[in-house]
């Protein structure tokens, strides 16, 4: 299932990078709101924010393998700083799981801070990765190589540096001491979730917009 990326001139309206830049930073306010909501899977201690992030990596497969990576670094780019804020912001509402009005932006929360600071390196480093293991492997003739692998490789980055950048030597005593067991575990969702529900999805979506945007035109042979 190769494809050539689409050149701007060509591409519908809708994909462009401003749609793409507000389903990330949608994902990601809704990732930031979920990770607070806890429950139980199988007996494991997990999040729903563990099943919602995982859809910016069937995002950003789908930007390199239609209109290539460099457009996706530059989504990443217009999306960092909004991110960030959004992440802050959206962490005090809700902090703890419950929203605690408007007045509490009034004052600054570190904890949270730290928070939003450890899911914004986290984003630029696993979609940076995401990105280039699949500009690497998009040309092979197994459509799934590319978004598995780089789900695998962007997932683990993007989990290990936001609990560690959130969690080590932090004020909160019980992820101190258990943030490398619930990081395992957080990765073991995201990627047995990415890989049996989301790579069929990325799948299905590529065939779809492959059949609904135009061809690219064919190359132009010389004498």
């Amino acid at each position: 299932m190769h494809s050539t990326p689409i050149a701007a001139g060509q591409r519908p309206g809708w994909l462009g990078l401003p749609t793409l830049v507000a389903l990330h930073i949608v994902i990601i306010i809704a990732s930031n709101y979920l990770v607070q909501l806890p429950f139980q899977l199988f007996g494991v201690h997990t999040t729903w924010g563990a099943f919602t992030f995982p859809l910016i990596f069937v995002i950003t497969d789908l930007t390199v393998r239609l209109i290539g990576a460099p457009a996706a670094r530059r989504v990443v780019a217009r999306v960092m700083l909004p991110a960030l804020v959004a992440s802050y912001v959206v962490s005090v509402l809700f902090f703890e799981g419950r929203f605690n009005g408007w007045a509490a932006l009034g004052e600054f929360n570190a904890f949270v801070f730290r928070i939003a600071l450890a899911s914004f390196i986290a984003y630029v480093v696993g979609q940076l990765a995401d990105i280039a293991v699949f500009a690497r492997l998009r040309a092979l003739p197994q459509w799934w190589i590319a978004p598995a692998a780089s789900t695998v490789i962007g997932s683990l980055l993007d989990t290990f540096v936001f609990f560690s950048v959130a969690f080590w030597r932090s004020a909160d005593p019980f992820m101190v001491e258990h943030w490398v067991e619930i990081a395992w575990v957080d990765y073991a969702t995201k990627l047995a979730f990415s890989l049996l529900a989301l790579l069929p999805l990325y799948g299905a979506a590529l065939r779809a917009l492959l059949r609904w945007l135009p061809a690219p035109p064919p190359p132009v042979r010389t004498a």
